[in-house]
């Protein structure tokens, strides 16, 4: 399973990482039903922070993002469940195919992947803001002489360009 399949499946909602139903059913190679049935069954295994049913309104907004053969079937009405990480991995519990054990490990790396590309990438902003905030007060004051010798070099050519008037030295 390529990495970058799977993240273009994992999606950020209430700011948390997550995938949905549709997109999970398509790569366990199971209806949509099954899989939610499946999810139903097991409903003492996903408390609120594993899985959530998406608003119209969010379904709506991410509908005019999202360009799916699998949404095209869905009713409108029925917005997809949210899966969050932890969600995902329960769904390897309940999902006993070979199919759904493989596909489990594969999205579990790329979440791992996402994470520590994530905090990589914090660190790589703090340093830089960091850089930033010292060197900027430093440049600063290179900036300020720069634009006074510029405005004295302007005042001079301006001086220079004016029409002399009074007795000229011979």
């Amino acid at each position: 399973m390529k990495v970058a399949t799977l993240q273009s499946k994992i999606y950020e909602i209430h700011n948390l990482k997550v995938m949905l139903d549709f997109d999970l059913a398509e790569l366990y190679e199971i209806p949509t039903k099954a899989l939610n049935q499946a999810v139903k069954r097991n409903l003492k295994r996903f408390p609120s922070d594993f899985i959530f049913q998406l608003t119209i309104e969010e379904w709506a907004n991410m509908r005019s993002q999202i360009v799916t053969a699998s949404q095209e079937k869905r009713n409108i009405k029925t917005t997809p469940y949210a899966f969050t990480e932890q969600g995902v991995a329960m769904l390897s519990g309940i999902l006993n195919s070979d199919i759904a054990i493989n596909v489990n490990i594969a999205i579990m790396r790329t979440f791992v992947m996402i994470r520590k590309h994530a905090i990589e990438h914090k660190d790589f902003n703090e340093k830089l803001n960091v850089l930033e905030t010292k060197y900027d007060k430093k440049f600063g004051d290179i900036y300020e002489a720069l634009n006074y010798l510029l405005q004295n070099e302007e005042t001079e050519k301006k001086q220079k360009e004016r029409k002399q008037i009074g007795f000229k030295k011979q």
